[in-house]
C-alpha cells in the first residue's frame, strides 16, 4: 500500500488499553484505537493517557490508526 492514502491528525491519549493499543480523541473529536507504530516500539518511546500525538489513519477504515510520532 502506498504512503499517499494516509490521513494524519493530530489527538490526545484517553486511555491506554492492552497490547500497545490506545484511546485517541482526534483533533475532530473522534475516538479512534490506535497501535504503536515500529518505530515507537523499537526505541520505547513512552505515551500516557493525555499525551498529544500524531496518528495516521487508512482511508479504509477510519476507526482505527497507528501512532506514529509523540509530541508531548
Amino acid at each position: 500500500m502506498s504512503k499517499e492514502g494516509k490521513i494524519t491528525l493530530k489527538g490526545k491519549v484517553v486511555t491506554a488499553l492492552q497490547g500497545g493499543q490506545f484511546k485517541v480523541l482526534l483533533e475532530n473529536n473522534v475516538e479512534i484505537i490506535a497501535n504503536v507504530s515500529g518505530k515507537i516500539r523499537v526505541y520505547k518511546i513512552q505515551i500516557l493517557k493525555g499525551d498529544t500525538v500524531e496518528v495516521e489513519l487508512s482511508p479504509y477504515d477510519l476507526t482505527r490508526g497507528r501512532i506514529i510520532y509523540r509530541i508531548s
